[in-house]
């Protein structure tokens, strides 16, 4: 029974990781107002000689078409788009498909393990996962140090079955509006939303655990 238990404490950590890892992700992605941000921030507008209204249009665009409930074809406002380009932003549509079925079905074995666990006063799952979100952004923080452009790089020779993210500004200038900074910004951010659920779940692992201390007395 221990193991069996063990079994779940384990199982539900790393799902209640995954959903809360693409959770994350799903937040800044969607959190527009980073690249609102950064469009002045990063002086887009004098390096890519565009309006500034045109740049947030454009990427309001892209955003829009990446949601999972979203259907139609991607088509910019004011911004060409090269076929490999779009081919591009198909696959980066399809690994978000997938994120979001991941997240659901993280979310829901997370839910169960964790009412059994309850049930059963067992609040390790909360420490363990609370051990890996910490872990991993420190991980990802010496990688992202020592060298973003190589980390960013890899990411995509990893992710994406061609070279096609590889966008050529004359055919695909929505490139000249997406600078690397943003991307780690965003990296940062979505690092920085990682670590405040580990403190949280840290802190939620140590209330129950004293609660239930309390009242075995």
């Amino acid at each position: 029974m221990n193991n069996n238990k063990n079994l779940i404490t384990i199982l539900t950590s790393l799902f209640l990781t995954i959903f809360i890892i693409i959770f994350a992700v799903k937040l800044t992605l969607n959190f527009r107002q980073i690249y609102y941000f950064d469009v002045d921030y990063l002086k887009i507008p004098l390096a890519t000689q565009l309006e500034k209204k045109d740049i947030i249009n454009n990427y309001n665009a892209l955003i829009d078409y990446l949601k999972t409930s979203n259907h139609s074809e991607l088509k910019f406002p004011t911004l060409p788009m090269s076929e490999e380009g779009e081919i591009h932003f198909e696959d980066v549509k399809n690994i978000f498909v997938k994120l979001d079925y991941l997240m659901i079905f993280s979310f829901i074995l997370s839910i169960i393990g964790i009412y059994f666990l309850h049930k059963k006063k067992n609040f390790l799952y909360l420490r363990y996962t609370s051990a890996l979100l910490f872990l991993l952004p420190l991980i990802l923080l010496f990688i992202i140090g020592i060298n973003f452009n190589r980390a960013f790089t890899t990411f995509h020779k990893i992710f994406f079955r061609n070279d096609y993210w590889l966008l050529d500004p004359d055919t695909d200038p929505i490139i000249n509006i997406l600078p690397e900074t943003f991307f780690m910004h965003s990296a940062l951010i979505i690092l920085i939303i990682i670590t405040l659920c580990s403190l949280l779940l840290n802190f939620l692992y140590r209330h129950f655990l004293f609660k239930y201390i309390k009242n075995a007395r």
